[in-house]
């Protein structure tokens, strides 16, 4: 798996952080919010990208099929 460049990483612990303080009323070290992003980056995160990548092809479709559109117009 690819790894994050490290200010989003750090940006997202510190969400995380956040997230588990206002959510939760818990506050977690940095060292937990690794564990936590690493665990849903391992588990959800192929899920995701693989999504985004149908997502995206799905809207490139469309837009070819417009284009085609057009042109026959």
């Amino acid at each position: 798996m690819k790894k994050l460049d490290p200010d989003r990483r750090k940006r997202l612990l510190s969400d995380l952080q956040a997230f588990f303080l206002d959510e939760l009323d818990e506050e977690i070290s940095e060292f937990r919010a690794e564990q936590v992003l690493d665990f849903v980056l391992a588990s959800a995160g192929p899920e995701l990208y693989n999504q985004a990548v149908q997502d995206a092809r799905k809207y490139m479709q469309e837009r070819l099929d417009d284009l085609e559109a057009s042109v026959f117009a």
